[in-house]
């Protein structure tokens, strides 16, 4: 996917990332299908790759997996057009074929990787909560002291993932996520083009005010601003234009 020389420190050791994505849902607030958002596989992915990475795709149940509408560069609305990243990503049969057919969170071998990257999309908002895998691998990672990392509605996994004596993961740690802010865009937006009355909500709950909730110290960097922060081994990014953002993170706390 990149002309670049990864020119890894060593190409029989190199770091090791697997990207979780979300499964197909229905949501229950609009009734419309959803899924993952391209953007937030595919920055990372690149980013990932260009440092000399290996990367595999996992879902919690495996199988195909469908992207928003939306987050397509070719789709009708033209949000995403201007997403050459992803446009290249699509156009490459062999990545298509990772997304066709995702392993199963349950195959992750917590030896074979450095770090866990959740993305988001508007599924994980729907289907998180009974992911239990996905949560028990998640906190895997972030207490064997690798790199635990969420971004936009994937950070919905802090919502539901508890250390070992029950304690929520993100109390005490800062994070960022889907704001409040771009939840109220997203709502005006939908109300805006008649597809919602107004009143009713994209998402049955929002990030921000749910990791609060648990204790976490939220930060966002504004409205639909690329931005991600790191606390210790939990890496998070604001939304799905922090994709790159968020692995670069993951590299400055992994090296090369």
């Amino acid at each position: 996917m990149s002309l670049m020389n990864t020119n890894p420190l060593n190409p029989q050791t190199r770091k090791r990332v697997a990207i979780v994505i979300a499964n197909p849902a229905v949501s229950t607030t609009t009734g419309w299908p959803v899924g993952f958002w391209w953007s937030e596989l595919t920055h990372p992915y690149l980013t990932f790759v260009e440092a000399g990475y290996e990367v595999e795709i996992f879902s919690p149940a495996g199988g195909a997996c469908v992207a928003d509408g939306m987050s397509d560069p070719n789709d009708a609305s033209g949000y995403s057009k201007t997403d050459l990243i992803t446009q290249g990503f699509l156009h490459t049969p062999e990545l298509l074929a990772l997304v066709a057919n995702t392993k199963p969170v349950s195959e992750i071998g917590l030896a074979a990787f450095d770090a866990i990257v959740v993305a988001g999309g508007q599924a994980p908002m729907f289907n998180f909560e009974s992911a239990s895998a996905l949560q028990e691998k998640f906190v895997a990672f972030y207490t064997a002291g690798k790199v635990a990392a969420a971004l936009c509605h994937g950070t919905a996994i802090l919502k539901y993932a508890r250390l070992p004596d029950g304690t929520p993961l993100v109390r005490g740690k800062t994070v960022t996520g889907f704001a409040n802010v771009e939840e109220d865009f997203a709502d005006n937006a939908v109300w805006q083009y008649g597809l919602l009355s107004r009143g009713t909500h994209v998402m049955p709950w929002r990030i921000e005010d749910a990791l609060r909730d648990l204790g976490a110290n939220f930060v966002q960097a504004g409205l639909w601003r690329s931005f991600a922060v790191r606390d210790g081994n939990l890496i998070t990014g604001q939304q799905n234009f922090s994709g790159a953002e968020t692995a670069r993170l993951v590299i400055e706390a992994l090296g090369r």
